[in-house]
Formats: structure tokens, C-alpha cells, sequence
């Protein structure tokens, strides 16, 4: 191809044909080391999903779904987990419903607002401590706060004057704050990937600036903001450590007071991260079988919900991405 012909052609296209053979030695490992890092992810990914679902079909029955766990040492002659699935899935919608419009409306502020700005720096630091702050501490900080009298009706009083501190409630109180900043992060994204002519031509439209947002900015981040609540739905499936502190941990779910439901969410009880490790070859239940049952459950409530969040987000891309 002659020099003439290659000025008319695209940057990017001469490149193409031009292909890989001007790459460096260098560029050439790189390359080679990012295709190995992302296959190695899908191997270690597919490993444990076929892994558990093996071993997770082989233990699970209709009988472990829908039969309580009953009080013993031996788990493995009592009762299946249905108060803990119970569990997982009320701690999970809780924390979900504070964690989303929370921090989607976090993440609107600091791009589209940030005034003032020491409050927005703030703010920042804010999200980045607790994104760093070990589960076990939020969890010892939550229940200093809950305790306090003011608190009762969010759990039941243990003394008069004195709050519990352990319930659904404030378990997922706090368990929306180790998914704060995921949809934060993932929002902000999104949000500043939105070119800033779109924004200029919602103003031009007549359009004020909370119309904007509403009606283009965040229909337009969607996808995002439904990966961040998505990774966050992810940590509160998995956290334990919240669990045993602030919901007890307990075998069976103890509701308390009369009024169905809400006696439920002012209740302790346990999830299926902490049956699976109780009934772990490390714990103390003594039933390794029912352990890899409900681990299986618990990757299939994961899997269906970023299933879930992706459906609810999908559809057609605004047109500046096609």
C-alpha cells in the first residue's frame, strides 16, 4: 500500500492492517498475560459453580427446603434450613431498599451537585471508610448504637430502658453499609460516563436540572446503577460476621411481639452463610452434606439475583452508545 493511499485511510484502520507485528516483546507478555489473567478468572469461576453444583445436588432435597432446623448437636439428623433461606432473603431486601436509593442518591449529588465542596470531600472520605472498615467493626459499632433505649422498637427490650440491639432491622441497617459504597462507585460511573452534551441539550429543551436527572441521566445510567446494586446484593448475601453479631445467629428465626411481620423483623435468626459454616466440616454442626446443600442455595441466590438486576436494567442503550 502506498504512502498516498495510507493518508487517506482511518488512524485506527491502518493500524488494524497493519495487525500485531510492530508490537515489542513487551507489548506482545502483556498481552499474553491479560488473555491468561481473564481465562484463569473463567476457570476459577466455572470450578467453583460446577463444584458446588455438584456436590450441592447430590445433599439437596424438597425435605431441607421446607423443614425447620430443630436444636441439637447432630444437624445431621434434624431438620433442614428453611429459616435460614428465610433469613438470608429478609436481610437481603432490607439492606437492599436502604443501600439503593441511598446511594444512587449519594452518587447524584457528588457528580451533578458537589456544593459545597468541603461537604462533597467529605462525603467522599465518608464512603471511602466505610468501604474499607472490616464488616466485624460496623457490626460492634451498630450494636453500641442499637442498644440504646431510643432503639427498642427496632428489636425488643431486654431490660427496662435498654435495647436488645439484635434484630432484622439493624442487621440490615448495617448491612447496607458494607453495599453503600459498590453503589455509589458503580453510579458515579455511570453517571460521568453520560457525555456532557446530553446534559446541554436537556438544558436547552427548557429542562431544569432535577428534570434532567430524572427523565435522562439516570434512565441513561441504568445499567450501571444496576451493577453496583447488584455487587452490593452480593456482599450482604455473603457477609457473616454482621450476622452473628446482630441477628444472634440463632438456629431457628425468634420472632417477637404479635403483629405478624413486623414481629418477624424485630426477631433474631441466622442466615445460610452462617449455617453453611456451622454445619461445615469446621463447625460445630456436625453436617458437612447439609452444609454444601444450602452453600448451593445460597450460589443460586446470588446467580438469581444479578439475573434479577440485570433484567430489570436491560434494554436499549441511548443512542450516543450504538
Amino acid at each position: 500500500m502506498s504512502a498516498h493511499a495510507q493518508t487517506r485511510l482511518p488512524t485506527g484502520l491502518i493500524g488494524r492492517i497493519r495487525g500485531s507485528d510492530s508490537w515489542s516483546v513487551g507489548d506482545r507478555i502483556g498481552l499474553a498475560a491479560a488473555w491468561g489473567a481473564g481465562i484463569l478468572l473463567c476457570l476459577i469461576a466455572a470450578a467453583i459453580v460446577l463444584y458446588m453444583l455438584v456436590r450441592g445436588v447430590q445433599y439437596l432435597s424438597l425435605e431441607l427446603l421446607f423443614s425447620h432446623p430443630q436444636p441439637g448437636l447432630d444437624q445431621s439428623k434434624s431438620g433442614g434450613f428453611l429459616d435460614p433461606l428465610q433469613g438470608t432473603l429478609a436481610l437481603t431486601v432490607i439492606a437492599t431498599l436502604i443501600a439503593a436509593p441511598v446511594g444512587v442518591g449519594i452518587a447524584v449529588w457528588l457528580t451533578e451537585y458537589g456544593r459545597p465542596a468541603w461537604l462533597a470531600r467529605a462525603v467522599e472520605s465518608g464512603v471511602e471508610i466505610v468501604a474499607g472498615t472490616p464488616s466485624i467493626v460496623l457490626a460492634i459499632f451498630g450494636l453500641l448504637v442499637f442498644q440504646e433505649g431510643i432503639f427498642s422498637f427496632l428489636s425488643y427490650e431486654a431490660t427496662p430502658g435498654v435495647s436488645f440491639g439484635r434484630s432484622f432491622f439493624i442487621a440490615g441497617m448495617i448491612m447496607s453499609l458494607i453495599a453503600l459504597p459498590l453503589v455509589v462507585g458503580a453510579s458515579r460511573e455511570a453517571l460521568h460516563s453520560v457525555p456532557r452534551h446530553v446534559r446541554e441539550a436537556s438544558y436547552a429543551l427548557g429542562k431544569d436540572r432535577i428534570s434532567t436527572i430524572r427523565r435522562v441521566l439516570l434512565p441513561a445510567s441504568r445499567r450501571g446503577i444496576g451493577t453496583g446494586v447488584a455487587l452490593g446484593m452480593g456482599r450482604i448475601v455473603g457477609d457473616t460476621a454482621i450476622v452473628v453479631v446482630l441477628l444472634g445467629a440463632t438456629l431457628q428465626n425468634d420472632p417477637q411481639g404479635g403483629i405478624p411481620g413486623l414481629g418477624f423483623l424485630q426477631g433474631t435468626g441466622s442466615t445460610l452463610t452462617t449455617y453453611v459454616y456451622n454445619n461445615s466440616p469446621v463447625g460445630e454442626g456436625g453436617s458437612p452434606e447439609k452444609a454444601y446443600a444450602a452453600a448451593f442455595v445460597l450460589l443460586l441466590i446470588v446467580i438469581g439475583l444479578n439475573f434479577v438486576i440485570d433484567m430489570i436494567t436491560r434494554g436499549r442503550g441511548p443512542s450516543w452508545t450504538r
